[in-house]
C-alpha cells in the first residue's frame, strides 16, 4: 500500500494526465457531480456519487457502429471503431464497480460485444471507498463492502492523506506512474476507515433489505403476484430509473441516412417504453404492469438464473433518488418479498 498527501492529489492528477487521458467526478452547476476529463483547475468532487454512472464510458448512451457507402449496386462497410486510448476513471465507488460485473457477463459472453470489450480492454478502474453513505445506500444487500473498494486501485481518503493499493496488473503499471509522488506505508488508517464506513452502514434505514426471497428459479413464486398491478399504477414509464441504473444494458440499433451514406448506431433503450421490443407483430408487452413487472423481474430473478445467482442491482440508491414518483426497487422488494423483508 501506498499513500500521499491529499494536498498533493493535483499533482498525482496531473501526472497521469501526462500519460492518459483521466476522468473523475467533478461538480455541476445545478449542485450534482458528473464524470469529466480531467485539466488544471478541475476538483474532484466531494459528492458521494455521480447522478449517472461510469457505465456509459464502456457502453456510451449512443454509439456509432458502422458505416455504409453504396454507389449502384456496390455497398463498402466501413468500420468506424478507434477505441485504443488507454485512459483511466478515478473515484469509481465499489457498487459501480460490482456493475462492471453484470455488464461483463453480457457483453463479454459469446459472441463477444467487441465494442465494449475493447474499451474494457483500455480502461483502468481507480476506485474509492465511500466515507458518507447516503440514506438511498443498501449496496450490502448485493454483498458489496463500500469500505472494500475493488477496482483495478483501491484508494481510501482521509482529512489528510490518499491511500492507494493495486489489486490487477493493471492497476499496478497505473501506481508505477505516480511512484515517485507516493510512499510505501502500513494500513492501520484504512483500517479504521473500514470499521468507521461499517458502523454507519450498520445504521442506514435499508441495511435490513435482504435478496433472500429471490433469485433463480422463483420466476413462478412472484410472475402472478397480485401486488404487480397496484405498484404499476403509479409508474409514469419515463425510463428515468433505467438511464441512472449503472448496470441496464438495453439498447436499440437504427440506421440514420446522412444522404450520401446510412450510419449505422445504437442507442440506450428502455424496457418501460411502451415501444421497447416492438416487432412487426407489435408490442409483446403491452400494458404498463408487464413492462414495470419485466423490470424488477430481471433485476431479481431473471438475471440471476441465467448468472450464477448474481443480482442485476448493486444498490447504488440512483432510482430511489432520481425516481419522480418514488417507486423504486427497495419498494418491490419490500412488497413482493414477504417477510425477509418487513
Amino acid at each position: 500500500m501506498r499513500k500521499c498527501s491529499l494536498t498533493a492529489i493535483d499533482t498525482v492528477f496531473a501526472e497521469i494526465a501526462k500519460s492518459m487521458p483521466l476522468y473523475l467526478p467533478v461538480d455541476d452547476s445545478d449542485g450534482s457531480a458528473s464524470y469529466r476529463k480531467w485539466e488544471e483547475g478541475k476538483a474532484w468532487s466531494e459528492k458521494l456519487n455521480t447522478v449517472s454512472s461510469p457505465k456509459d464510458f464502456f457502453f456510451p448512451q449512443m454509439e456509432n457502429l458502422m458505416e455504409f457507402k453504396t454507389e449502384g449496386k456496390n455497398i463498402e462497410v466501413i468500420d468506424v471503431r478507434n477505441e485504443t486510448e488507454d485512459f483511466a476513471i478515478f473515484g469509481v465507488r465499489p457498487c459501480d464497480v460490482k456493475s462492471f460485473d453484470v455488464l461483463d457477463r453480457v457483453f463479454l459472453s459469446e459472441p463477444v460485444d467487441s465494442y465494449y470489450a475493447n474499451r474494457r480492454a483500455h480502461g483502468v478502474i481507480v476506485s474509492v471507498a465511500c466515507t458518507r453513505p447516503s440514506e438511498t445506500c443498501f449496496c450490502q444487500t448485493f454483498g458489496i463492502n463500500p469500505g472494500e473498494p475493488c477496482g483495478d486501485v483501491s484508494v481510501w481518503k482521509t482529512e489528510k492523506e490518499i491511500f492507494f493499493e493495486a489489486n490487477t496488473e493493471k492497476g499496478a503499471e497505473f501506481l508505477k506512474k505516480i511512484d515517485g509522488l507516493t510512499e510505501e506505508c502500513g494500513t492501520e488508517a484504512v483500517e479504521k476507515q473500514r470499521e468507521d464506513i461499517n458502523t454507519i452502514m450498520n445504521k442506514l434505514p435499508l441495511k435490513d433489505v435482504t435478496t433472500e426471497a429471490f433469485g433463480g428459479g422463483k420466476t413462478m413464486d412472484f410472475f402472478n403476484h397480485p401486488a404487480w398491478e397496484e405498484l404499476s399504477q403509479t409508474c409514469l414509464g419515463c425510463g428515468t430509473c433505467t438511464f441512472v441504473c449503472p448496470t441496464c444494458q438495453c439498447y436499440d440499433i437504427k440506421d440514420f441516412n446522412t444522404g450520401n451514406g446510412v450510419v449505422r448506431y445504437r442507442c440506450w433503450d428502455s424496457c418501460m417504453y411502451s415501444d421497447f421490443t416492438k416487432m412487426a407483430h407489435g408490442n409483446n408487452r403491452t400494458s404498463q404492469k408487464e413492462r414495470f413487472r419485466q423490470r424488477f423481474m430481471h433485476k431479481l430473478v431473471y438475471y440471476p438464473e441465467n448468472n450464477d445467482g448474481l443480482f442485476s442491482c448493486v444498490g447504488c440508491g440512483r432510482c430511489l433518488a432520481k425516481c419522480p414518483i418514488s417507486m423504486n426497487i427497495v419498494k418491490v422488494m419490500k412488497r413482493i418479498g414477504g417477510a425477509e423483508n418487513e
